[in-house]
């Protein structure tokens, strides 16, 4: 492993986690995630991919400025960034964060023991939504009710898993709710343990639920599950 100190940043040549960031048209928000991931506190080794879908507002320049991979995204969808990311990655363990969330310093440190000392395939963590009051909602839905299920719900935005696990179940379909699928794929299809890291806090932004309402956020997943079940998973 390498050692690393906050705002040091490197590319190393065997990574013990690659991060891997799906980014389309993200300059308002990916500066703060990409900061976040560089001052990364940790011994453990780590690379950066940035998958860029096709922006046109300096996204693909922003990502320049940090020590990342830059992929230039084939095919759309959310899914298939992430799924490309993951085959492009050189690291034991992938962490897929989302362009708009923010990591504290002991995330890869504290996440990455809690996986290995629980024996678990795949894990995410606490989160605090921001903006409108009403995020909080959907805050607590992820933080109370998503690790009680019987196959827990890993939010694509903060999505730890072993790279053996994502090749064995085939990784992130490019279907609606492409977390949710995958998923339920490693939990409920091949048995895989997941779970939720209570020490590890994240930040992700609440800005659909700004623009959109609850009412209307609420109303965007469910379609989007409707899909899902629709294509199969």
């Amino acid at each position: 492993m390498t050692s690393s100190s906050p705002g040091e940043t490197h590319r190393p040549t065997d990574p013990d986690v690659s991060v891997v960031v799906p980014a389309a048209n993200e300059r308002d928000y990916l500066r703060g995630t990409l900061a976040s991931i560089r001052d990364l506190d940790t011994a453990y080794a780590y690379e950066t991919i940035v998958v860029d879908g096709d922006s046109t507002d300096g996204t693909r320049s922003i990502a320049a400025e940090y020590d990342t991979r830059i992929l230039e995204q084939e095919g759309t969808g959310i899914g298939a960034a992430r799924h490309q990311g993951a085959l492009a990655a050189d690291g034991e363990w992938l962490a897929f964060v989302d362009a708009d969330t923010v990591l504290r310093a002991n995330y890869l440190t504290r996440l990455l023991g809690f996986v290995e000392a629980e024996g678990l395939a795949a894990a995410s963590s606490r989160c605090r939504i921001t903006g409108p009051l009403r995020a909080k909602l959907m805050e607590a839905t992820i933080n109370h009710v998503f690790p009680r299920l019987e196959y827990p719900i890993l939010p694509g935005f903060n999505f730890f898993v072993r790279r053996a696990a994502y090749e064995r179940t085939g990784g992130f379909p490019n279907v609606p709710n492409e977390d949710t699928a995958f998923s339920r794929a490693l939990a409920r299809d091949y048995g895989l343990p997941t779970g939720y890291c209570p020490t590890v806090l994240v930040e992700s932004s609440g800005r659909r639920i700004a623009d959109h309402g609850l009412t209307g956020t609420l109303w965007h997943y469910g379609r989007l599950d409707v899909g899902r079940v629709r294509s199969g998973y």
